[in-house]
């Protein structure tokens, strides 16, 4: 077996074996994440705050195609918006806050966010044509009309929530 089929089924393997890999990972709403800043411990002389999330993960919807309106030549929108859907995963963030009465016993203040779907849109763009219908008062001509350019804007709703507490 020469060595670039041999470079193709290592290639290929790999491939499987990341696609069947991350498989398990994308039915999951959000990414967990935590943010490393123990190494700050050191420089800054202090116990750092522990701080956990989840990225979301978005999942493209269907669009809706341009559609015919009547008095128009060109279809509308020209660039549609792609629904977006996902889910913001929960948010722990924790700091050590230092006793102030003197008690030796230091408290903790928290911020705790749960999970939360949220849903968006891409912004989209509607465009007229510099030309109007043809009509009969010009023998059939089209008239010149101003062009009409538009976007529209993104949208994004959720419904996230905090609770904060100290210990």
């Amino acid at each position: 077996m020469k060595m670039t089929a041999r470079g193709s089924i290592a290639a290929l393997v790999t491939c499987v074996a990341s696609a069947v890999g991350v498989s398990p990972a994308l039915a999951v709403g959000a990414v967990p994440v935590d943010v490393p800043l123990e190494a700050l411990e050191v420089p800054l002389g202090m116990k750092t705050p522990h701080l956990a999330t989840g990225l979301p993960l978005l999942t493209p919807g269907v669009p809706d195609g341009p559609r015919h309106h009547t008095g128009e030549l060109l279809p509308n929108p020209v660039l549609p918006m792609v629904p977006l859907a996902g889910e913001l995963g929960t948010t722990d963030a924790s700091s050590p806050l230092p006793s102030l009465l003197g008690t030796g016993k230091d408290g903790v203040a928290q911020v705790a966010s749960p999970a939360s779907d949220v849903a968006a849109k891409t912004p989209g763009a509607v465009l007229g044509a510099p030309v109007a219908e043809p009509g009969a008062q010009h023998f059939g001509l089209p008239e010149l009309a101003l062009p009409k350019f538009g976007i529209l804007a993104p949208t994004l709703q959720g419904d996230p929530g905090a609770a904060l507490g100290v210990r």
